[in-house]
């Protein structure tokens, strides 16, 4: 019987630029071969006609996905005039037709009914539940797919371009927004169908593209201290929440959940605890006392990833 493959204890945050034609899943799948963490999942779904930011966490790290769903995102996008489709994309089937081709002054008269918070229908291509299923099962089994709309946030909304067969457009949306029924919304408002013809995620909040990391480069890597580079800190998704330094004592107290105090600290705010600048904990204080909500393994961890990682292979190298 063949052995498991190992592996590996690291942890950190990696701002994956996923390409065209892939899920999601699939885009993890690629990094658990080639990193072999003990731990891996994303920050954020990207659907696989879209490219861009993929927020993908190992390890300990995968502790602080529920912090990066609230995340703004920014989206550049465009939408293709003359048919709407069952996915909202260029993947699905048409389902409405229209001769309609609006002026660029007619989509900026119409732009400000989709800032701020507005209500939207998700697709039904979507990952949304419904009585235990995802509505994507259930559209592609061609039942009936009922979703109600839902309150979301549009924090920015502008239109960079129109061709009269194409408009592209920037967009800043909060958790929840689906810029397929976006584009789609648009559309309809104006008496017209479209479909959106592409779409790139640019940022998941502290994740952009200067930070960006392909599947390319990373599968042309053989020699693992190059990968660890690639890696962010776990705190990068904790950048708005405030630190707090520990002593050893208060350090090992959390380690083992118990409270500390923090007298400075405001009720009802959460702060990440820190031991030489080491991720310990993330702290809800209260009437001066730090209770750990979250605790991280990283000690140990970080004393084996400064050693000699560049001694361990993460992946059979290539030929």
């Amino acid at each position: 019987m063949k052995p498991k493959t190992p592996k590996h204890p690291i942890s950190g945050w990696l701002a994956l630029d996923k390409p065209l034609g892939i899920t999601s899943s699939q885009a993890v799948g690629v990094l658990r071969r080639i990193f072999r963490p003990q731990k891996i999942g994303h920050g954020g779904t990207l659907d696989p006609l879209a490219t861009g930011i993929l927020p993908i966490a190992m390890g300990e790290a995968t502790k602080t996905v529920p912090y990066l769903m609230d995340a703004t995102k920014d989206y550049d996008f465009s939408i293709r005039w003359g048919a709407e489709t069952d996915t909202d994309d260029t993947e699905g089937s048409v389902t409405v037709t229209s001769d309609y081709r609006p002026q660029a002054q007619d989509i900026q008269n119409v732009l400000d009914q989709f800032r701020g918070r507005i209500m939207q229908v998700p697709p039904k291509y979507s990952a949304i539940k419904l009585e235990g299923q995802r509505a994507y099962d259930l559209a592609r089994q061609n039942k009936e797919v009922a979703l109600t709309s839902r309150p979301i946030d549009i924090h920015a909304l502008e239109m960079l371009s129109h061709d009269g067969e194409e408009t592209r457009f920037l967009a800043t949306t909060g958790k929840g927004a689906y810029i397929r029924s976006l584009g789609r919304d648009i559309a309809r408002t104006l008496g017209g169908a479209a479909h959106i013809s592409t779409l790139r995620r640019s940022r998941v909040g502290p994740f952009d593209e200067k930070k960006a990391i392909s599947l390319d480069f990373l599968e042309g890597i053989t020699h693992s201290a190059a990968l660890m580079k690639t890696l962010l800190p776990l705190e990068s998704a904790l950048d708005d929440i405030p630190g707090l330094i520990l002593s050893e004592d208060e350090a090992e107290r959390l380690q083992r959940g118990q409270q500390i105090e923090v007298i400075s600290a405001p009720d009802d705010q959460t702060r990440l605890g820190t031991y030489q600048g080491v991720p310990v904990a993330l702290i809800r204080c209260e009437q001066g006392k730090g209770q750990p909500i979250r605790v991280f393994n990283l000690m140990n961890e970080a004393m084996i990833q400064t050693k000699e990682m560049d001694d361990v292979d993460y992946k059979e190298p290539k030929g």
